[in-house]
């Protein structure tokens, strides 16, 4: 173990990888407590595992080797990529999510999360773009990590892309155009709805309602432009 890590737990749910890390999921337990979750990612009848879980008290536990492929992103999608479980390190953070009364994460889980997220960046050399939450990359599926999730906090640190401050009309002519540019950006848009409402959940969470509007479509532009450019490293 080290600073970052607390204590060991391992789990039974994993195999080999098939691809090199190149990606962060970022997850909720949505479980009513942390015992449970714990118990569950550590069943082997459940199939379902990460590699970190961070308590709400900043306890950090890992269950899987990052070296192995961990059962956390399901049935998922990031920029062609379908086997996000080998490409990934999977960090779930204990909240109970909303279906058992979903909350802001605490100060200590957040102050725990940025080290290790930091250092798993640092040595896999992950770009910001490729930290992401789970409903970015399952968006017909998963919620979480949700609205409440400070991503801002993390962008700070330079773990996230920050949101586009941005003022100018709807570039898109139509919804149409929005969606080719949502998938270009990454996103699975065989929903198109849901793919709208997780997008607005991570870059506009105030108004999640699966509209696309002319903020939407602004804040989709920039963070294309500044891709494209080579500023969302």
């Amino acid at each position: 173990m080290t600073e970052l890590v607390h204590r060991e737990s391992p789990s039974p749910n994993w195999d080999e990888r098939k691809l090199p890390v190149s990606m962060v999921v970022l997850h909720y337990t949505g479980m009513p407590d942390a015992a449970g979750a714990l118990a569950r990612l550590c069943d082997a009848e459940a199939k379902v595992s990460a590699h970190y879980l961070i308590d709400e008290d900043g306890t950090v536990t890992r269950l899987v080797p990052e070296a192995k492929r961990a059962w956390h992103a399901g049935r998922s999608y990031w920029r062609g990529m379908t086997d996000i479980n080998s490409a990934s390190v999977g960090i779930e953070l204990v909240n109970p999510g909303h279906e058992w009364g979903y909350r802001p994460f605490p100060e200590a889980q957040m102050e725990s999360l940025i080290p290790l997220l930091s250092d798993i960046a640092k040595r896999h050399k992950i770009p910001r773009a490729n930290i992401v939450g789970h409903s970015d990359i399952a968006p017909a599926r998963k919620d979480d990590p949700g609205e409440l999730f400070e991503w801002e906090l993390l962008a700070r640190y330079r773990l996230a892309l920050p949101r586009p401050d941005v003022r100018i009309p709807s570039p898109y002519a139509n919804d149409g155009a929005f969606y080719l540019a949502l998938e270009r950006y990454g996103y699975d848009i065989a929903d198109g709805i849901a793919a709208v409402r997780a997008f607005q959940r991570r870059w506009r969470p105030e108004t999640i309602d699966g509209v696309i509007d002319g903020e939407c479509s602004a804040i989709l532009f920039a963070l294309l432009l500044d891709r494209d450019q080579g500023r969302s490293r």
